[in-house]
């Protein structure tokens, strides 16, 4: 995985759909401000949960370093 989080949801989105991650085709800055991933990566608890919308996909990135997809669950290191 990546240092950073926001490249991990990325790379997690991509492979969920499919596509390599440069095919990616609106960036993710449309759906979600990147900079709340950066920040919630960064605390020192693993009780929080971000959910957001993209067209076709619900993603859900937790705490405890897992990112789910509609449902399906990879794990990263945010």
């Amino acid at each position: 995985m990546s240092d950073s989080p926001v490249v991990d949801v990325v790379e997690t989105i991509s492979d969920a759909k499919g596509i390599d991650p440069d095919e990616f085709e609106t960036p993710l800055q449309e759906y979600i401000d990147t900079e709340a991933i950066e920040l919630l990566a960064s605390h020192d608890t693993a009780s929080w949960t971000l959910s957001f919308e993209l067209p076709n996909h619900t993603v859900t990135v937790t705490g405890d370093g897992l990112v789910h997809v509609d449902g399906a669950r990879d794990e990263i290191r945010v």
